[in-house]
């Protein structure tokens, strides 16, 4: 005897259930489509070309010519002893420029988070150096660390003290690189925190005040812990911003004095529009690619030590 067949039974919740969940997936791919397609299209995709180019000695005119790995072992065999200098200058540019950077965004948006009048006039002109442009803040920054002059000199002279020579000496160049960095970018530190910040939950604000707690000890239990993977996005895109700078330096410094603030971008720009070595340059890019890759990999393995998510 054959068995009788079986009747399936549609539970409408689960289908509505189900369009539902479709709905929600297609509205959020509405709004991440043209952020994927462009990375896409303008990252990911050319990062294939420029593979392909760092096996070759191509001066951008000629016909490419290939090398194999010659562009890789002239790197990192010491050939070009310019290749280290630049990624230490800008090792040393990360470090002191992303967690003041962040820091001090913190310190502003906790600040500027009141009701208070003229509030939102403050916060449009903390963020104003953001949205100009970096040649600009760049031209702005050398007058003001002129050694003859320049405000801050000016400002010490006052005082009976004699100003250094801030862009003629690699330490201090470097110096005021990073203070000029920190000074156009915490704006937008200031306004991903000031959003951070409104994920917050009041009540527990207002428990902590109830059980005694005072400002910092409210800020440091209660509205820290919440912010974390705020603070955690921006290390990261401050630190892949950070190995990309270039604009300052070309401007304040133009890489010197000497190689003080030659960093990894303006050796890369260097070497293929002022040598003409295309594919020299293709090549620091895949290991600039590499290294912020094994980076931002390390960064992610550690936050899961700070990081909590609610």
């Amino acid at each position: 005897m054959t068995a009788a067949p079986t009747l399936q039974v549609r539970d409408p919740a689960a289908a509505d259930q189900r369009r539902g969940r479709r709905r929600r997936n297609l509205r959020g791919w509405m709004f991440i489509g043209p952020v994927v397609l462009g990375t896409l299209l303008f990252n990911v995709i050319p990062v294939l070309p420029t593979l392909v180019t760092s096996f070759t000695d191509w001066d951008g005119l000629a016909a490419p010519k290939f090398t194999g790995v010659a562009n890789y072992k002239e790197m990192f065999s010491g050939q070009d002893p310019l290749f280290g200098k630049s990624l230490i200058n800008t090792a040393i540019y990360t470090i002191g420029y992303v967690p003041v950077g962040i820091i001090i965004g913190i310190a502003l948006a906790v600040l500027v988070n009141n009701r208070l009048r003229g509030m939102a006039v403050i916060r449009a002109l903390i963020f104003l150096p953001y949205v100009t442009s970096l040649v600009a803040v760049g031209v702005v920054s050398r007058w003001v660390f002129s050694d003859q002059y320049g405000v801050i000199n000016a400002v010490l002279a006052s005082f009976g003290i004699t100003g250094p020579h801030w862009l003629g000496e690699p330490g201090s160049a470097m110096a005021a690189v990073i203070v000029t960095a920190i000074w156009a970018n915490m704006g937008f530190n200031m306004i991903i925190v000031l959003a951070g910040l409104q994920g917050v939950p009041e009540t527990l604000i207002e428990a902590a005040t109830l059980d005694g707690a005072g400002r910092f000890s409210r800020f440091f239990h209660v509205t820290l812990p919440f912010l974390t993977p705020t603070i955690f996005m921006l290390l990261i895109l401050q630190t892949i911003g950070s190995f990309q700078v270039f604009a300052l330096v070309l401007v304040m410094t133009g890489g010197g004095p000497g190689d003080g603030t030659y960093v990894y971008i303006y050796h890369l720009w260097y070497e293929a529009f002022s040598l003409r070595r295309m594919g020299y340059a293709s090549a620091l890019a895949i290991v600039l690619f590499a290294v912020l890759l094994a980076v931002t990999w390390i960064q992610n393995r550690l936050s899961k030590r700070w990081v909590f998510y609610q």
